[in-house]
Formats: structure tokens, C-alpha cells, sequence
């Protein structure tokens, strides 16, 4: 969501302001601003749109050595120049930038109005920074803790004071984040690709934190004034991950950095002469890691598509492991009193770890005494700190809005979750060693399916104009159908619905037509007769079949009207096979449409606000 920044030091920092915002467009935004103060004055320059436009705005009329800078997304108020940050407080002269929803604005409002504070915007965040104003006596930083101790709701937040210009104060409840650590400069920021070119050394705030940053050190306490001591850590990957490479896209670059993201997410868990797997951010705690293994029952929490790696997950563990699953959108999970019994056990999946209904859901689980274990991406994340053990993705930072190798890699930790279960409970070693075996092989196999993007590249030209899609499934591939659709959906703003194919003739088939085009997939396993049933239904009725199925598959190419072939994998494994051909079919097709396909509208990378 809302991306936040803030550097004090030495040098003028609207360059690194500017390109810090750049770095977290990603995240979605619909407005940008800069606070700069220059040693004497403060300015602001805010503009609804691109940070091109702030930009050309700025031009080489600001410098300054200390600043805060925003990109928003729009939760209270339209996109517009009143409703951008910064804010400001009615003197002139507390400045804030925040990420995150103040769920109590209206009473604090009210309370200020009645001494004769104004507001100029529709946000809550104006409330915050004129709240700021009311308490302050000299000291911003207690100024800060108290207006806090007034709030209820979510926030990452960063504050200026021109009475105290030498200091800049960070605080965070429920929002990302950290502290960059310089040279005669410190920062900070929602997210550590902001800082990036400038130190790789950064320090993550917890809730209830608040941090007080000058040029030449940072000092962390409770928002109660108990000083801590924080470790410095490394972030976790290089700026060269960040860009482009040569890709027109960062979704596009994302796709095919798959076989080695699928293989990272493996790499030294596989105990191939065992026949099974090993993930140290579990077994290296015996007691929490002993209740997964003796799980009565598993939710799966999570969102948009890691909701989808979860449903592949409940087939991979009931399957395999044989222990019922459930998986639940977290923002459901959270409100409706979920019944959880001795023996229960969640595991949360987030791309980002810190997904808002997803930590909703985990605090809701721990509360009910459940034991929840999470996996997620971004190393140091909120989800790796609040849940009993996890696993890292290891996929490196996703830039493009709609998921793409974190959704393989989650597949890949839950299949290495569902062995390790299995052959604790009644896999034999001879199954456990051809899975694991096939998982090796992997990459090479999404390697081969990437080697034919051209053909599905043509294959777009022919669909970019299309109202409607239908994509359908069965077994471990039903949930993949969801995804398919949901990436159409999100960069190429086609209407896309995902079905389990038996499930059709129970409503969609009246949609069928010459018109629609229908991707099966319909990959060689178990129930493969049956969806060629389902695509000879479609055909009957003059739809305009897409094929997803294996390379031995002859029959296929007599009843498809375009087939696009993938290696053959075992049924637990072939998600992240047949979901390759998808994401290309939507990348291709919102390309050929001219859509900002990194960054389609109204969407945010990270969900930090309900």
C-alpha cells in the first residue's frame, strides 16, 4: 500500500527522496509528496498521479538535507492535492507521512474541532498530524507517544518538526517499517528497496516501537519510553533484483526468473537419499515443529493468490498426509469465531508478511491457542515475527503487483510441507524418493515450458480483445484455474472467471458461445477422462477451447483448438507446471492491450490496511 520515507544526514536528499518513492512504486499508489527543509525553511510539493509528475513538479528547485516523502493509495478521500501527503498541522509546523487506516478519526476529530482545529483534506491522517499539534509542548517525540496513546487503527508513520529539525521520528503499529543505517545519515522507510543503493545495514520495527533518528544515531523505545536494544540486520538481497534486467516488465522478468526462484525455494531441503524433505525453520524447533506433525486439523489463512497456493496445499496434505485441511480467506477467518480444538495447527501464507487480514487472522488463531506457523517471502516481515516458526520463500523480492514466482514458491514449501508430513506418517520411502526426485527437476521442466513463450505470445494476439474468459480445472489443477483467471483479471481488466470444469455445466455453460474462449487444463492424471468430457461439452457448443495438457497427449490436439504443451510431473507437482502457460497468457495479452502491467489500476502489492 502506502509507501513511506524519510532521511536525515549531511547532504541534499531529494534525489534519494525521488528515487526511494520510485522503488516502492510497485506497491500501488495514486498520489506522491516531498517535504525538503533546506536548513532554514521547509517546503512541500505534493501531486495526484505518477511520481514523474512530482518530479517534473520539483525540477531543481528543492534542496535539503533532511525530508519525508509518500506515495499514497487512497483509503479516506479521493486521489487528489488536499488528500496527498505530507500533512500538515495547522501552525505550519509538524509534517507526517503514514501508511495505515486511524480507525478512531472521527472521535479525534470531533474532540479537536472543539479547540478550533481545522481540516482541509478528508483524511484521517490530517486528524493524526494536527493530534501531534495538540500535544505538543517542546518535544516532539513526546508529542508523538501521546497523540498515539489516543489512536486506534494501523500505522507506519514518519514525522518532522520544524522546531526540532535536527530529528525525524518513526513509529509503527500494525504497518512495515524499518531504519536504514548510513554513514552521517540515517533513514527511514515501509520497505528496504527504498534504501537500498544507499545501505544494505537496516533495523525492523515491531509494533508499539517508535524510533527517534538523527544524522548520527537512532534511538528505539516503546511508544511506553523503554529504551531498546535492536540487532542490525542485512537486507536480504541485491539492488540488481530490483530492476528490470532488459525485461520490458518487472512481471514479465518475474516469470522467467522461475526455474531458479522454484530451485531457491528448494535448495537445501531436499534429502533425496531419504526420500523426503527437511526445512530447518521448523524442525529447528522440536516442541512447536512435533505439533504440525501431530496436527488433528490445519487452516490455511491467506489472501488473493497465496488463498490459491492454499487450496493447492489443502489437496497436496489431505492426499498425501492424510490430515483434513480447510483454507479460509483471512479476512473471513478473523470475523467468524473459527472453531479451533486442542490439536489444531494454521499456517498462514503472505507473499509480503504483512498482509493486514492475514496478521488479523494469525492473532485471532493464537488467541483461540492454536499454533500457527508461517510462510512468506520478505525476510523480517511482520508474519515471520508474530507466528511460532515458518518458512522463507526464498523467491527474492516480487516487484510486479500480480504474483507470479512467490505464488510457485509457496506451491513448492507446501509440497515440501506435505512430503515431510507424508513420510512421517504412511508414505513409503520409494514414493517419497520419485517426488522429491521430480521436484529436482523442476526448474529444467519450467525451463522448457518458458522456451515456448512465443507460440503463447501469438496466441494472446489472437485473445487481447476477448469480454470473457473461463478457465477450468480438476483435482490438484482446479485451484490453478482460479489463479489463471485471476491474472487475467488483474492486469488485462477482462472479465475471467476460474470453475472446477464439472462444475460447469452447473451455470457457466450457459455463458458458452463462438465468443468465449475456455482454457482447460487438462494435464495427464487420474481424472483426465473426465475433463475431456468436460471439453467436449464446450466444444458441442461452439466454444473456443485453450488446452493446457502434457507432451505425450495426442487425443488433446484432435478436440483443442490450441493446445500449449508441458513436461509430464507427478499430480502433486503439477501446479506449478500448468500455471506457467497462464501467467504468460495474461502478460501477453494485457502487453498486447498497452495496460501498465506492473501496475494495474487500483491495485496494491501489499495489503497493509483492511
Amino acid at each position: 500500500m502506502c509507501g513511506i520515507l524519510g532521511y536525515i544526514g549531511n547532504r541534499d536528499c531529494v534525489r534519494f527522496l525521488i528515487d526511494g518513492l520510485k522503488r516502492v512504486e510497485y506497491r500501488g499508489y495514486d498520489s506522491a509528496g516531498i517535504l525538503i527543509y533546506d536548513g532554514k525553511n521547509t517546503s512541500v510539493v505534493k501531486q495526484p498521479g505518477k511520481i514523474i509528475e512530482l518530479e517534473k513538479l520539483i525540477g531543481d528547485s528543492l534542496k535539503g538535507n533532511a525530508g519525508i516523502a509518500h506515495t499514497r493509495w487512497a483509503t479516506h478521500g479521493e486521489p487528489g492535492h488536499a488528500n496527498s501527503h505530507p500533512h500538515v498541522s495547522n501552525n505550519g509546523n509538524i509534517f507526517l507521512v503514514h501508511n495505515g487506516i486511524i480507525e478512531n478519526y472521527t472521535s479525534l476529530k470531533k474532540k479537536l474541532e472543539k479547540e478550533s482545529f481545522t481540516f482541509y483534506s478528508d483524511t484521517d491522517t490530517e486528524i493524526l498530524v494536527n493530534l501531534i499539534q495538540f500535544y505538543y509542548a517542546g518535544c516532539i517525540e513526546n508529542a508523538v507517544k501521546r497523540a498515539l496513546a489516543d489512536v486506534e487503527g494501523t500505522y507506519g508513520i514518519g514525522v518532522f518538526c520544524s522546531e526540532e529539525p535536527g530529528v525525524l521520528i518513526a513509529a509503527r503499529m500494525g504497518s512495515p517499517l524499518l531504519i536504514g543505517i548510513g554513514e552521517n545519515e540515517n533513514y527511514f522507510a515501509s520497505d528496504p528497496a527504498s534504501v537500498l543503493k544507499q545501505t544494505d545495514e537496516v533495523v525492523y520495527m515491531q509494533d508499539g516501537e517508535i524510533a527517534v533518528i538523527t544524522d548520527s544515531k537512532v534511538v528505539h523505545k516503546t511508544l511506553d519510553d523503554v529504551l531498546l536494544e535492536k540487532d542490525v540486520e542485512k537486507i536480504s538481497f541485491e539492488l540488481s533484483e530490483i530492476e528490470k534486467s532488459g525485461y520490458d516488465h518487472f512481471m514479465l522478468k518475474e516469470i522467467f526468473e522461475q526455474p531458479r526462484t522454484i530451485n531457491d525455494s528448494m535448495r537445501g531441503r531436499i534429502l533425496l537419499d531419504e526420500g523426503t524433505t527437511k526445512l530447518g525453520g521448523l524442525s529447528e524447533h522440536p516442541e512447536i515443529y512435533s505439533r504440525l506433525l501431530n496436527a488433528k486439523k490445519i487452516f490455511i489463512v491467506a489472501c488473493g493468490t497465496s488463498w490459491h497456493s492454499g487450496l493447492i496445499g489443502e489437496y497436496m496434505i489431505e492426499e498425501y498426509a492424510r490430515i483434513p485441511v480447510e483454507v479460509e480467506y483471512a479476512s473471513e477467518f478473523r470475523y467468524r469465531d473459527p472453531i479451533i480444538t486442542p490439536g489444531t495447527v494454521v499456517i498462514a501464507v503472505s507473499q509480503s508478511g504483512e498482509t493486514a487480514d492475514t496478521l488479523a487472522a494469525i492473532k485471532e488463531a493464537k488467541r483461540k491457542g492454536a499454533t500457527v506457523f508461517g510462510i512468506c517471502n520478505v525476510v523480517g516481515s511482520t508474519i515471520s515475527k508474530e507466528t511460532d516458526a515458518g518458512v522463507y520463500l526464498h523467491a527474492g523480492p516480487e516487484i510486479g503487483v500480480a504474483s507470479t514466482k512467490a505464488f510457485t514458491s509457496q506451491v513448492i514449501v507446501l509440497a515440501l510441507i506435505t512430503i515431510d508430513l507424508a513420510r512421517h506418517r504412511n508414505m513409503s520411502f520409494r514414493e517419497g524418493y520419485k517426488i522429491v526426485k521430480e521436484l529436482k527437476n523442476l526448474p529444467e521442466m519450467v525451463e522448457k515450458i518458458l522456451e515456448n513463450s512465443e507460440k503463447i505470445k501469438e496466441l494472446a494476439k489472437k485473445f487481447s480483445s476477448a469480454s470473457n474468459f473461463l478457465y477450468l480445472g480438476r483435482g490438484f489443477n482446479f485451484p490453478v484455474a482460479l489463479e489463471g483467471a485471476l491474472k487475467l483479471k488483474e492486469i488485462s481488466y477482462i472479465h475471467a472467471e476460474g470453475y472446477p470444469a464439472a462444475e460447469m455445466k452447473h451455470g457457466p455453460i450457459a455463458l458458452i458461445d463462438e465468443n468465449m474462449p475456455v482454457v482447460f487444463i487438462a494435464a495427464k492424471d487420474s481424472i483426465y477422462d473426465k475433463v475431456v468430457t468436460n471439453i467436449r461439452e464446450v466444444k458441442a457448443r461452439n466454444g473456443i477451447i485453450i488446452a493446457i495438457a502434457s507432451e505425450s497427449d495426442s487425443e488433446i490436439d484432435l478436440i483443442a483448438d490450441y493446445v500449449i504443451k508441458i513436461p509430464e510431473v507427478t499430480n502433486l507437482l503439477s501446479p506449478i507446471l500448468t500455471v506457467i502457460p497462464l501467467q504468460l497468457l495474461a502478460y501477453y495479452i494485457a502487453a498486447e492491450k498497452g495496460y501498465d502491467v506492473d501496475m494495474p489500476r487500483n491495485l496494491a502489492k501489499s495489503v497493509t490496511v483492511e
